[in-house]
């Protein structure tokens, strides 16, 4: 191995992250694996990474060749911080980047659009992942999952438009050909799964799978934001309630074949993923 062929993988305890560390890991990639707490992935090297410290920045550069990305948590403006970590990756020899963004948010658009629209001009290698909404929205510590368990419903404004629900698994075998293939997309990837479902569909599924009764329950966009407000800041609230209003709307009622192109092979069913998170809760 050369000195600087390893990985950085920002976010690697995440959702998307820690599939990525171990999809790298299984092509026998050297990983670097930042998180604010420095945890163990695998067998990746573990380095401390915060956004808003770039004394840690350093360290986490320090050898690597390419990255993925993934923006600061609850952030309206990322842009702020990451547009000076990657001048300073660039400097630092990285010469390849993918950046995890959403379908909902183009280039040049609001808080990660800004890091999209820029990544070209700094990087010869390049992709932006611009995933629908993740099926494992539905699961963990996330508010669907826990208004499933406490109410028996998922909430939103999204009326009865239709989402592309895709699986994190299948955003992260993208990313992992994006940063190891010969050569990378240098475009923007729109992932979806084979098939677009609307919240009542995916309530009717999960009831269908789990044996537990779920059902749908349409908020006005404003009663979403104050809902989320709660949580996080409410300007991200509100972006966060638009996007749910864009969704009854039409704008995620799409499918693309990015996942079949990059990975050989088609994206998990929605069905598919309940039946396995049912499977690994059974066998925990």
């Amino acid at each position: 191995m050369n000195a600087t062929d390893a990985t950085l993988v920002i976010g690697a305890t995440g959702t998307t992250g820690r599939r990525v560390v171990t999809g790298l890991i299984a092509e026998r990639k050297r990983v670097k694996a930042a998180s604010r707490g420095a945890t163990p992935v695998g067998n990746a090297q573990a380095v401390r990474f915060d956004w808003q410290e770039p004394a840690t920045w350093g360290e986490a550069l320090d050898g690597v060749d390419r990255a993925y990305l993934v923006p600061p948590v609850g952030s309206s403006d990322p842009a702020t911080v990451m547009l000076p970590f990657l001048h300073r990756a660039r400097a630092a020899g990285v010469h390849r980047a993918v950046l995890l963004s959403s379908s909902a948010i183009p280039a040049g658009g609001p808080a990660v659009g800004q890091v999209h629209q820029a990544l070209p001009g700094l990087f010869e290698q390049w992709a932006v992942l611009r995933p629908s909404w993740f099926m494992q929205n539905f699961t963990g510590d996330t508010p669907h999952a826990r208004s499933i368990r406490a109410d028996g419903a998922i909430m939103t404004a999204s009326g009865v438009g239709r989402v592309g629900f895709v699986d994190a698994e299948d955003i992260a075998a993208v990313a992992v050909r994006a940063l190891t293939d010969e050569q990378a997309p240098n475009g923007e990837l729109i992932l979806t799964g084979p098939q677009t479902l609307s919240y009542d569909d995916a309530a009717a599924i999960i009831t269908e799978v789990t044996g537990r009764s779920v059902v749908h329950r349409q908020l006005t966009f404003e009663q979403l934001r104050d809902r989320w407000a709660a949580e996080i800041p409410l300007e991200f609230a509100t972006m966060l309630a638009g996007m749910d209003r864009a969704s009854a709307e039409g704008a995620e009622d799409r499918t693309s074949d990015a996942v079949q192109r990059l990975t050989g092979r088609p994206p998990g069913t929605f069905r598919a993923f309940v039946e396995r998170e049912v499977s690994v809760s059974c066998s925990s």
